[in-house]
């Protein structure tokens, strides 16, 4: 059972800070790609439109329905997103998945703010919600590079 203890230090006040702050949520017109995820475990969905310029994101906007860890990581990424190149998502990804499954380093620039999450390590069923974003970014990505 998880205590109240560690509720707390899960939802701590720089994460629902964050998760108050999500930026880049207006749509964009006629954008390159839109992409829904959702988490069938938790129900957490995003919907994340983009377009790129010369290889890197020049405009973005996401549409976050998701817990209080999963808005935070919106948060983080929507303000760093912007002028990041297929190989940077990607590395991201693999980073804040490794922190969160393997206990791997926090992720590198421009996405070391995630750091902030990793007390969700202990918390499995959170891990989706987290990873919704990035995951919808590069899986929108990916579609514009095989065209």
């Amino acid at each position: 059972m998880v205590s109240n203890q560690d509720m707390i230090k899960l939802y701590s006040k720089k994460i629902l800070a964050l998760a108050t702050e999500i930026s880049l949520t207006e749509p964009i017109e006629s954008p390159d790609v839109s992409i829904t995820r959702r988490s069938p475990l938790c129900g957490s969905m995003v919907i994340i439109s983009l377009k790129m310029r010369d290889s890197q994101i020049s405009e973005f906007s996401q549409d976050i329905k998701a817990c209080a860890l999963g808005q935070a990581a919106a948060s983080i990424i929507g303000s760093s997103i912007i002028g990041c190149c297929i190989e940077t998502v990607e590395k991201g990804r693999d980073q804040l998945l490794s922190m969160l499954t393997a206990e791997g380093p926090v992720p590198g620039g421009p996405f070391d703010e995630l750091e902030v999450l990793q007390p969700a390590r202990e918390y499995k069923n959170r891990h989706a919600s987290i990873m919704l974003v990035l995951e919808a970014t590069l899986e929108g990505m990916m579609s514009l590079k095989h065209k």
